[in-house]
C-alpha cells in the first residue's frame, strides 16, 4: 500500500482546518461585514453549511490543483530543497510589507471620496478570518485556479508550450478574478446597486490591494510552494485587518 505524501497530509490537514475555522468565523461578531438583513437560517446551521461547504467543495478544488500542479513542475506543497526561511519566514515578511502597502495605499486614497472607510471584521473576527482567507483564496485561486488554466492551456492545448508566458498570463488573470471577487462585498457595505457607483479612488485602491497580494501570492507558490502563498496572503491581512482593523473599527 502506498504511503500517503507529507505534501498530501499538509493539505488534508489545511482543508480540515479551513473548515473549522469558517464555521467558528460564522458564530463570531462580523460587525460591518455582516449585511443588515434578516440571516436565511440560524448561526449554527449556517456554520455547519460553511464548513461542508469549505470541506467537499474547496477540498475537492484543491486536490485536482494539487494533482495539476505536480504535473505542471510546480513546487510540492512541501518540497524538501526549499528551506523554512523560503517557505514561512520570507512570505512572512513579504506579507507583513504589503500588509504595510496597503495601509499607506488606504490612507492616501480616501482622501479622494467622502465614503467610510473600507471594512474590517472586529477583532477577534479579523484574526479568524485571515486565517480563513489566507488558506481558502489561496487554494481556490491559487492552487487551483492558476494550476488548471496553465495545464489546461500550456500541457493540453499548446502541447506542453509556453508554460512560462502562460504562467504570468493566467497570473494576472487570476488576480483580475480575484479583485473582481471583492466588489459585491463592497457593493453591499456601501449600498450601491450597481457597479459603476464605486468612486474611481475606491475602486483604484480595491485593484492595488488584492493585484499586489495576487501576484506575490502567485509567484510564491509556483517556486516555493502553497504554504509560502498561505503565508504571505496571512501575513497581509493581519496587519490590514487585524492592526490596521484595530485603529479604524
Amino acid at each position: 500500500m502506498k504511503r500517503m505524501s507529507i505534501s498530501l497530509k499538509i493539505y488534508i490537514g489545511l482543508i480540515v482546518s479551513l473548515s473549522v475555522i469558517s464555521a467558528i468565523n460564522v458564530l463570531l461578531p462580523q460587525g460591518a461585514f455582516l449585511p443588515m438583513q434578516e440571516l436565511p437560517a440560524s448561526k449554527p446551521i449556517l456554520a455547519i453549511v460553511n464548513a461542508a461547504i469549505m470541506l467537499v467543495f474547496y477540498g475537492g478544488l484543491g486536490l485536482i490543483g494539487l494533482n495539476l500542479s505536480k504535473k505542471l513542475g510546480f513546487t510540492d506543497i512541501w518540497d524538501s530543497k526549499v528551506s523554512n526561511n523560503q517557505r514561512f519566514f520570507i512570505p512572512a515578511f513579504i506579507g507583513i510589507g504589503l500588509g504595510i502597502i496597503f495601509i499607506i495605499t488606504d490612507v492616501i486614497l480616501s482622501q479622494f471620496h467622502t465614503l467610510s472607510p473600507l471594512p474590517h471584521p472586529p477583532f477577534p473576527t479579523s484574526l479568524v478570518a485571515s486565517a480563513a482567507a489566507g488558506i481558502g483564496e489561496e487554494i481556490i485561486f491559487r492552487l487551483f485556479f492558476i494550476s488548471f488554466w496553465i495545464w489546461l492551456i500550456s500541457y493540453v492545448i499548446m502541447k506542453k508550450k509556453w508554460q512560462n508566458q502562460i504562467f504570468y498570463a493566467i497570473t494576472v488573470l487570476s488576480a483580475i478574478v480575484f479583485t473582481a471577487g471583492h466588489f459585491p462585498a463592497i457593493m453591499i457595505f456601501y449600498d450601491f446597486n450597481t457597479i459603476n457607483e464605486i468612486p474611481i479612488a475606491l475602486m483604484t485602491e480595491i485593484l492595488i490591494l488584492n493585484s499586489l497580494l495576487s501576484i506575490f501570492a502567485a509567484c510564491y507558490f509556483r517556486k516555493f510552494g502553497l504554504l509560502a502563498a498561505i503565508g504571505i496572503h496571512f501575513w497581509a491581512d493581519i496587519v490590514w485587518h487585524v492592526i490596521w482593523g484595530l485603529f479604524n473599527c
